[in-house]
């Protein structure tokens, strides 16, 4: 007795059963992590947890060193990474064709976005560190994150700025227009929401990662004033609280205070891009 194949239609309604109960899934388990964190550390936060200095090794005491070490970590390896691989992006899209360079700069990227974090970490060591003599610094651990970040920020660039329509790049050669005169007036405006959003992605995975900074940035429980001062990011802080036992509910606050930075810098960010993309469709 053979079976009976199913209709075209039941197949649809089993298929978008399958992929509603995916999604139902994946949020279920977002929801139970971030509220996992969030009921066992927000008990512990409040402003003299954020704006006072660790005591006793953080045993006691606040956190602020820490997400200044962030920020600063965060902001300049954003500010060394976007341009970079923005660049590449617009190279690859708009003027390199298909070649032989074009492949081992895409096979390079996929490479740098495949390789362990803590490969990163030793490399700056050994590079930024001790070679560049730049000791354990903030510079030190931005520059790291910076280059764990580029191929985020170049893949989904490349994505989105070869998706913009021709008909963008024709009207503008129509009106005069140069080649770079297109890329920057026509194709990089229309592209920047998802060229925000590779940088978004790109920075959070930074932002996120203790094993990348932990050689390179040092572990100074002190606020850093300069970017060639060492600091200890709130990912390293919060890996020496839980894994030396120092104080797991600091432990949990530190990641509170973490997860409510990552989801209020995506928020704010895709707020801007929406209004951007608002104000140039003239709504």
């Amino acid at each position: 007795m053979g079976f009976r194949v199913l209709s075209p239609r039941i197949s649809q309604k089993i298929m978008n059963i399958v992929f509603i109960i995916s999604g139902l899934i994946t949020i279920l388990i977002l929801v139970f992590v971030l509220g996992y964190i969030l009921i066992k550390g927000l008990p512990v936060v409040n402003l003299d947890f954020i704006f006072s200095n660790p005591i006793d090794s953080g045993r006691e005491g606040g956190i602020f060193p820490m997400i200044v070490s962030s920020l600063f970590v965060t902001l300049i390896a954003g500010i060394i990474a976007t341009p970079l691989g923005v660049g590449a992006a617009v190279y690859l899209a708009e003027y390199a064709g298909e070649n032989w360079l074009v492949k081992v700069i895409r096979f390079g990227a996929e490479t740098l976005a495949s390789i362990p974090s803590i490969v990163f970490g030793l490399f700056g060591l050994a590079f930024f560190v001790v070679f560049l003599g730049l000791g354990w610094s903030i510079l030190s651990g931005s520059l790291v994150l910076a280059i764990m970040a580029i191929p985020t920020i170049f893949q989904v660039s490349e994505v989105t700025i070869s998706s913009i329509p021709s008909s963008f790049r024709e009207g503008s050669f129509g009106l005069g227009a140069t080649k770079w005169q297109t890329v920057y007036r026509v194709v990089l405006p229309a592209a920047i929401p998802g060229i925000v959003t590779g940088v978004i992605l790109g920075m959070t995975r930074a932002i996120s990662e203790a094993a990348a900074v932990m050689f390179a940035v040092g572990a100074a429980l002190s606020l850093p004033l300069s970017i060639f001062d060492p600091g200890r990011p709130l990912p390293l802080h919060l890996y020496i609280l839980a894994t030396e036992g120092i104080s797991l509910d600091n432990a949990y606050g530190t990641a509170a205070v973490l997860v409510i930075l990552v989801l209020f810098v995506t928020i704010i960010t895709n707020l801007a891009v929406d209004r951007y993309q608002n104000k140039i469709m003239g709504r």
